[in-house]
């Protein structure tokens, strides 16, 4: 009897540990007005674009030639060009936007996350604005996206500037632990409802060249905007939806003046990745910043926007 009440007063311990753990990880979906309380802020806006009420800042002066449109990467949003667009707006209108399946715009009104719906929704936007013309500039994903956008839109984009951009079929060094979990359907069910903060900060040491970089902030920032209704369920669907390096084939066909800028210590889509670029857009130049991870234009927005501008300027 002595026996069984110890093995019932361990038993009672563990699923009490167990208890506290799942709760300490609990995080189920939050709405886009929660957190637009804290996210979207002046001058955010939200607008309707391919039936959805798509999150950006439209900033600098109205009468800008040139508009520049900032498309972010996986998992991020339009926060991440703040440093960017505060240099950038004084001499151009810059918008940026939370991309779908990500930040507060959150998914499709279809589910679909296939590269033509990311381009068409890109022309969707410029459309809703009364934007003939403008600069396209993306990280990864958003590089993606800006390319296929260029060759799909050719007399839509003017230039292109590409921040370790995705396209091209690769090994990467290191994936962040994020990702790896979204591309496994048992956990990325799991992740609908369980997120360790620890996943998303190690996802964010993992992208940049100099970690100590890293603040409370930011990690509350793409922690809390993962959270957003349906962005985790879309960030799976995008990963099960498209091939690395579909449509590379079609790179060689930009024929916009487009800069390249790399960081030299990114370990998810590997430098030797710009010279691929260099090599296939007849109009190309590249700038390497030896220092800086896959998200450069964040962990150093001054240096990185200064070859931007540069490049503009021309």
């Amino acid at each position: 009897m002595k026996k069984l009440k110890i093995l019932g007063v361990v038993l009672g311990s563990v699923a009490l540990l167990f208890i506290v753990g799942i709760v300490a990880v609990w995080a189920p979906d939050r709405s886009a007005e929660n957190l637009g309380q804290r996210w979207a802020t002046p001058p955010s806006q939200f607008i309707l674009v391919d039936g959805m009420q798509v999150h950006l800042r439209d900033e600098g002066p109205r009468d800008d030639p040139q508009p520049i449109v900032l498309l972010h990467g996986t998992s991020s949003s339009l926060h991440t060009w703040d440093g960017w667009a505060n240099v950038l707006q004084a001499k151009h209108r810059v918008i940026r936007v939370d991309l779908p399946g990500f930040g507060l715009t959150g998914p499709t009104i279809d589910g679909n996350y296939h590269m033509p719906v990311y381009s068409h929704f890109v022309a969707s936007l410029m459309d809703a604005l009364n934007i003939q013309h403008a600069v396209l500039a993306g990280n990864s994903l958003g590089g993606y996206v800006a390319w296929k956008t260029a060759v799909d839109y050719p007399d839509r984009v003017s230039k292109l500037i590409l921040v370790d951009s995705a396209g091209y079929a690769t090994n990467a060094a290191s994936v962040p632990i994020g990702f790896k979990l979204a591309q496994i359907p048992m956990l990325s069910g799991l992740m609908a409802n369980i997120l360790p903060r620890r996943v998303i900060e190690s996802s964010l040491r993992n992208v940049y060249g100099d970690p100590s970089q890293i603040t409370t902030e930011l990690i509350d920032r793409y922690y809390e905007l993962t959270l957003r209704t349906g962005n985790r369920k879309s960030l799976a669907a995008r990963f099960s939806q498209n091939k690395a390096g579909e449509f590379e084939a079609q790179i060689q066909q930009i024929k916009q003046p487009t800069l390249v800028m790399w960081g030299g210590l990114d370990r998810l889509i590997p430098p030797e990745n710009a010279e691929k670029f260099h090599r296939d857009i007849s109009n190309c130049q590249v700038v390497m910043f030896d220092k800086l991870g896959h998200v450069g234009h964040e962990e150093d927005p001054a240096a990185t926007v200064a070859a931007a501008q540069a490049f503009l300027d021309r």
